[in-house]
Order: C-alpha cells, then sequence, then structure tokens
C-alpha cells in the first residue's frame, strides 16, 4: 500500500521531530477561475431514501460511511493531528467545533494513505481520479450511482476529496497537469465540495440523522476549513509547489 507522497513523509518527520512546534503561520490566498461546474440538484424535489434502501455497497466504488465515533481503531496519527486541527481551528480561526475539528483530523489520517484519496471505482473497478467522473458516480438519475445511499457515499467522498486538495495541494489545480486533464480549479473545487457536504446533509432520516448537523456545518464553513488545513500545511513545513499523489491501480 503506497503513501500519498509528500504528505505521509512531511507527517513522519513532522512526529518525529516537531510535535511542539510553535512557529508562526502564514496563509497563501488559491487562485480562482470557470470552466467546469458542478451540476446543482434540487433537493426539494427528490425523493428521500428510505429506511428499505439500507447502505448500498455492492459496487466497489460505493463506500458505507460511518459517523466519527463509530470509526474503526484509532490511527497512529490520530492525536498529532487532532492536536494539529485543534491548533489552526480553535486557536487561529476561532472556529470552536469539536466534531469538525475531530472529523477533519480523521479526514488527515485516512488521505494520508492513495488508496484512500482515490477509494471511488468505476464499474470496471479502476479508481476514479477525475471530479467530474467522481459527480457522475454520485448522481443516481443520469449517472451510475445505483442508489441514494451510493449518492450519499460518493458525495460524502467528494466533499472530502475536495476539502483535502483545496486545503493541502492547492497548486495540484493550477498546474499545467489542471489545463492537460481539465481538472477544475480551486473555485469550482471549493462550490463541488460545498455542494457535496450539503447534499449528504439531506439525508437526515434513519441512521443518517445524527450526521446530518455535522455535515450542514462542513458545507457553511467549508472554505474556513479550507483555510485551517494551509494553516496546518504551513505547520509541516515550508510551503513548497505539490502535485497530488497518482492513483493507485
Amino acid at each position: 500500500m503506497q503513501s500519498a507522497g509528500w504528505f505521509a513523509n512531511k507527517v513522519a518527520m513532522v512526529v518525529m521531530a516537531k510535535r511542539d512546534n510553535s512557529d508562526k503561520l502564514s496563509v497563501t490566498a488559491g487562485q480562482t477561475g470557470s470552466g467546469w461546474r458542478p451540476r446543482l440538484h434540487a433537493m426539494s424535489n427528490r425523493p428521500m431514501p428510505t429506511k428499505q434502501n439500507g447502505c448500498a455497497c455492492a459496487q466497489q466504488w460505493e463506500m458505507c460511511m460511518q459517523a466519527p465515533n463509530q470509526q474503526g481503531p484509532t490511527h497512529p496519527l490520530e492525536p498529532f493531528f487532532q492536536q494539529a486541527v485543534r491548533n489552526s481551528y480553535e486557536g487561529k480561526l476561532g472556529l470552536n467545533d469539536p466534531d469538525v475539528t475531530s472529523y477533519v483530523a480523521h479526514l488527515l489520517c485516512e488521505f494520508s494513505d492513495t488508496e484512500k484519496l482515490y477509494q471511488v471505482r468505476d464499474e470496471a473497478g479502476r479508481p476514479i481520479e477525475e471530479l467530474t467522473a467522481m459527480m457522475l458516480a454520485a448522481d443516481p438519475v443520469n449517472g451510475t450511482a445505483s442508489s441514494f445511499d451510493a449518492e450519499r457515499a460518493v458525495r460524502k467522498h467528494i466533499g472530502d476529496y475536495a476539502l483535502f486538495v483545496a486545503g493541502m495541494y492547492p497548486e495540484a489545480m493550477a498546474s499545467g497537469r489542471r489545463q492537460r486533464r481539465h481538472q477544475p480549479s480551486l473555485g469550482e473545487m471549493i462550490l463541488a465540495g460545498k455542494e457535496s457536504y450539503y447534499i449528504v446533509s439531506q439525508f437526515n432520516l434513519f441512521e443518517y440523522e445524527q450526521e446530518a448537523p455535522l455535515f450542514a456545518r462542513l458545507s457553511d464553513r467549508f472554505e474556513r476549513c479550507i483555510l485551517g488545513l494551509t494553516l496546518v500545511r504551513e505547520e509541516l513545513g515550508p510551503r513548497k509547489p505539490l502535485m497530488l499523489p497518482p492513483m493507485v491501480n
């Protein structure tokens, strides 16, 4: 299992040598652009999921998501990221929301593994890398999502992916690679992330009821969450141009 390049290597170095780092942090503004736009969903006109649907995980790219307090064994880096995210979100941004802090810290742990970053897969089992393809995989009407539960799972991943990439790898969206592969700009990634978390928050019945308010807050505060991740990234070391890690097949 491969790690996510710079991110995982820098985390390992920080854990060993910079646990008590108190350097001043700076933030570099990202770029926005035009071009790709996510399709907006009219949630009020769509049928709500029913209890009978269950959690649809029949296909490889469909994911069952758990509440933060129901996740498996603690990741070895969880305490470090909890402290780093708390320092940025609460200490520097005044974003005092323990649930959001815990969720983002767990997200950093998960995405330190490239395989988790590209866990959405197409019907042939191939990892999906481009955001436009992820959006199609999340669409149960015009795309390939087999159920509304599958839509929620992929939409959750899109929100997570957009938050992580916009906060930790903003240069990847302003590079020649973006032009060649039709990747969205930072502004478009933010729009997709906010929309996706909002859609997840609309699944507010049955087993999804307790999680729904968290995703509503993540959507409302998406830009501040990104800003907090840029602060976390600065804490990991000097800011250098980065590229997203390659897919793991």
